[in-house]
């Protein structure tokens, strides 16, 4: 069942648990004020203006009080209103201002729509279920702070998340996965396993990688660029800051200038800034020597920094940060390309799973909402195009989409890759674009076969997305436990004693010499406690070394999946791991 569809009974579930909720929190603290109560994906949460703190230990008490109230079997009545009547009924119930806020954001001649259970009354929408005792099996999960209606100039609100189902053995694997994903926190694992760090001296969301996610970094880096080039990408390098009017002759600036970082202007009056996207370096490129119909397509690609102006309550890990880098790359190409290009993207995007062993996921088709003005380039030829040519190209892949209306750039719709982890969340990782406006704002063309100039469809793409959001996906979805091709440490040498270490070092070094990610445990320690050290850190391969596999040139081996291997000699250890 959708949460996101306000007419699937789990979207009303969710929505009438968060009306209890509210309704809980009047019962016990009547002189709190309300501002929203949605469902969400997994549960549903309330914002409340409290007269004093709330604490974590005060959730059980609503979350009792929501039960009591459940039981009483209230019914839940939608009724209709004037606006003036509205605003009557919400200054007699004490719920000024943020509600008389909402009730004037309804635009004129909209429904204005209340729904009542007892004595409690919220201006809402709907749809909601039909009395209290269906809401059963619920559970509040955590409480968070959250500027009134998203914007920091705003109150701070406490708010309260929840979540809901229609069986207690839904809600149990559910809380079951929370606890499974609390466990796999890349943010949490980062720590433990050495992988990254945040510092408030460098500044939040700027992420450090330490020689352990540096290393992941880069074998994923290696791994994307070699099939990069096998699909014909040539690789380039560009600045991280540009003149400010690149980007107005983009678009992006009048756009997306709330994402980004404010210019730095010299003494010349030249404005510079940190660039939020590639793209514009990317066209310079393209138009910097004549182009043929022969040359195309022309795919460009680059491991490319941006950087975007996040607010501080919504950076996390690795996950949402303020400097990353994309897997980039734009592809210029004539129109009776496209369907063949894009298949071509969605095979590398394919190649790319296959590899990290991702096999869960789907299309998300992101279309522009035609009577948008305003957000998207008024062009409905190009749009249609560019639609259809999306449509096409997965169709004749046999690739089941879901296509969403209002969800596309300004400039083009894009094909979103939506993928589960192994907890059934999902994350945007790889996107296709189609742009049918860059060429005509920078001037990009062809000689096509008539000798005439042509404007390039381009395509934006990127397989990985960004390095920062799939490692920490990575982490979480392996639960640190990365596959051998991967680790950043693949074999730790464990000598018992002094004694063993020379031949220790003796097998480090060839296993460094043929090419695997090895270290040597020098440390003081009992064997017991170096062993359970690093199964903590995930290690897959463990090699003791005692007096038995010294005299015989043998190594006794512990697989992180398979346990105790037992002893072999080296040559037949490195043989499985290059197989592996």
């Amino acid at each position: 069942m959708k949460y996101d569809y306000p007419d699937s009974p789990l979207y009303r579930l969710r929505h009438s648990a968060a009306h209890l909720l509210a309704q809980a929190v009047l019962e016990l603290h009547p002189d709190t004020k309300l501002g929203v109560g949605p469902p969400i994906e997994n549960g549903f949460y309330y914002d409340f203006d409290f007269s004093k703190p709330l604490t974590e230990e005060d959730l059980a008490q609503i979350e009792q009080k929501m039960h009591e109230i459940a039981q009483r079997g209230l019914d839940i009545v939608r009724f209709e209103t004037s606006r003036a009547e509205a605003r009557t009924l919400i200054e007699k119930m004490g719920q000024v201002p943020y509600k008389i806020e909402l009730l004037d954001a309804i635009p004129e001649g909209e429904t204005i729509s209340f729904y009542q259970q007892g004595d409690f009354v919220d201006l809402c929408r709907g749809p909601h279920i039909e009395n209290t005792r269906e809401v059963q099996h619920f559970k509040l999960l955590s409480l968070a702070g959250a500027y009134w209606r998203g914007d920091e100039r705003n109150k701070m609100l406490t708010r309260i998340y929840g979540t809901a189902f229609f069986t207690q053995e839904e809600l149990e694997e559910h809380l079951h996965r929370l606890e499974e994903a609390r466990k796999r926190d890349h943010r949490k694992l980062g720590r433990e396993l050495g992988l990254f760090m945040i510092s408030p001296e460098v500044g939040s969301g700027l992420p450090m990688l330490l020689p352990k996610g540096a290393t992941i970094r880069r074998v994923l880096e290696e791994f994307i660029l070699d099939e990069e080039v096998k699909a014909g990408y040539q690789h380039v390098r560009t600045p991280e800051i540009a003149n400010l009017n690149l980007y107005r002759t983009s678009g992006h600036y009048p756009y997306y200038k709330d994402s980004m970082y404010p210019p730095m202007v010299f003494e010349d009056g030249e404005e510079l800034i940190l660039r939020p996207m590639n793209c514009p370096h990317h066209f310079l490129i393209y138009k910097s020597e004549p182009r043929s119909y022969r040359d195309l397509p022309l795919r460009i690609g680059e491991l490319g920094t941006v950087y975007r102006y996040e607010k501080s309550g919504e950076l996390s890990g690795l996950i949402r940060v303020r400097c990353f880098t994309i897997n980039d790359a734009h592809v210029f190409l004539r129109p009776e390309q496209i369907k063949t290009e894009v298949q071509h993207n969605i095979e590398l995007i394919q190649t790319v799973y296959r590899r990290l062993n991702l096999h869960d996921f789907w299309y998300r088709l992101s279309l522009r909402d035609p009577s948008n003005k305003e957000k998207y380039i008024d062009d409905d030829a190009m749009w249609e195009t560019a639609e259809q040519a999306l449509r096409d190209a997965l169709d004749e892949l046999g690739l089941d989409y879901v296509a969403v209306p209002g969800e596309a750039a300004f400039y083009g719709p894009k094909l979103d890759v939506e993928v589960r982890d192994c907890l059934g969340r999902e994350w945007t990782i790889s996107t296709v674009q189609l742009d049918f406006l860059m060429a005509h704002r920078f001037d990009l063309e062809y000689t096509g076969e008539d000798g005439k100039p042509h404007r390039p469809v381009i395509i934006h793409r990127a397989p990985i997305g960004s390095f920062e959001r799939m490692m920490g996906f990575l982490i979480e979805h392996y639960a640190g436990a990365f596959p051998m091709w991967l680790a950043p440490v693949q074999v730790v040498v464990i000598p018992i004693a002094d004694r063993h270490m020379d031949y220790a070092l003796k097998v480090h070094e060839t296993l460094r010499t043929h090419g695997f990610r090895a270290e040597v445990d020098k440390r003081r320690e009992t064997l017991g406690y170096k062993i359970r050290y690093h199964q903590t850190q995930k290690v897959p391969y463990m090699l003791i070394i005692g007096d038995k596999e010294m005299e015989g040139e043998l190594v006794a081996v512990r697989s992180r999946e398979a346990g105790d291997l037992g002893a072999m000699p080296i040559t037949q250890l490195i043989e499985r791991l290059r197989n592996e």
